[in-house]
């Protein structure tokens, strides 16, 4: 006799909610900093602070955790590319955009390493999320930049590679911060780095598609 859905899936109490967000953010510390093949779910365990039966209790494998956080960070990091609006002025959404990118990258380091490491080793496991919704949106924005291109807002330039850009400036500062902090040296190493970078990058990508005749 088959058993009705609603009796298959029960509702997680506020304990089971709790575990699993103390799980996923062990497996976020473990996966940022070792990449998924180098991650084990005893490691994750460890860090939980839970026994490995208990911690599969929760998540099955280690790719279903692996995945509930590379969904979570996509939701995170496309929401400003989102926010792009048609109707609004090219200069104004481009800073804004620059400048929420990089504040992800001041407050989400872990979760731009987790997904910089799934890429360089060849998005294994979220093929299908490039290839479907990402490439979506993206092509959605893109129509976006080309509409500002067409009335003459902005320079012509290839909207892909403009937004290629956005994301590799601004993830830079996540996913290479041991670098930026140690050429910037002691005295500029701190927070204030991501404000330099806002208004330089504001400024680079502004300068570089605003016609000239409207600077």
């Amino acid at each position: 006799m088959a058993i009705p859905r609603a009796a298959q899936t029960q509702r997680r109490t506020r304990i089971q909610e709790e575990k699993e967000e103390v799980i996923l953010e062990a497996a976020l510390d473990v996966f940022s900093r070792r990449g998924f093949r180098g991650a084990t779910i005893d490691q994750i365990a460890e860090v939980a602070g839970m026994s490995k039966p208990n911690l599969l209790y929760y998540f099955r494998t280690k790719e279903a955790m692996h995945r509930t956080l590379i969904d979570r960070v996509l939701d995170t990091w496309l929401e400003p590319l989102r926010a792009f609006d048609a109707e609004g002025d090219p200069e104004e959404e481009v800073r804004s955009y620059i400048r929420r990118k990089l504040e992800m990258a001041r407050d989400f380091p872990r979760e731009s390493r987790l997904f910089a490491n799934e890429i360089l080793q060849g998005a294994p496991n979220i093929e299908d999320v490039l290839k479907g919704p990402l490439k979506a949106l993206v092509d959605e924005k893109v129509e976006v930049i080309r509409s500002w291109i067409n009335s003459g807002k902005i320079v012509d330039c290839d909207p892909y590679h403009l937004i290629f850009s956005i994301w590799s400036t601004t993830q830079h500062y996540a996913d290479f911060d041991v670098q930026v902090r140690a050429v910037l040296g002691e005295g500029r190493a701190c927070d204030d780095r991501f404000e330099d970078a806002a208004r330089f990058l504001e400024a680079f990508f502004v300068r570089g598609l605003v016609p000239a005749g409207a600077r």
